[in-house]
């Protein structure tokens, strides 16, 4: 799945426009993707993500990175031998963008603020 654009609030992938958080896998996107607590990510939001086992799991914390990624979800995530990388969405894109084709990346997009 190519992500071609983000800005605040929206982005486009495979031609498709998304206006809420997303989880990009390599064959389809969450459009339905929600937080127990909006801006702070727990473990129990990544419970698809965990199911499918990706060699990376990267996080956009939204524009700004108002997004917390607690230290716990990190841990818990890597002890699963799953690489996470946690940074602003527009970066995060990019990294996505680059990792796709080379390997199982999936990323869990906040898309605001």
């Amino acid at each position: 799945m190519n992500v071609s654009s983000y800005s605040f609030g929206t982005i486009v992938i495979e031609g498709r426009k998304y206006t809420a958080d997303v989880i990009v896998y390599p064959d389809h996107v969450d459009a339905s993707w929600w937080r127990k607590e909006g801006h702070r990510l727990q473990i129990s939001d990544l419970a698809d993500i965990l199911v499918v086992r990706p060699d990376i799991l990267i996080i956009g914390t939204g524009k700004f990175g108002m997004m917390t990624v607690p230290e716990e979800t990190i841990a818990f995530v890597a002890a699963k031998n799953i690489e996470t990388r946690v940074m602003k969405t527009s970066r995060a894109v990019d990294l996505y963008n680059s990792l796709q084709n080379t390997r199982l990346a999936i990323a869990a997009l906040h898309l605001t603020c």
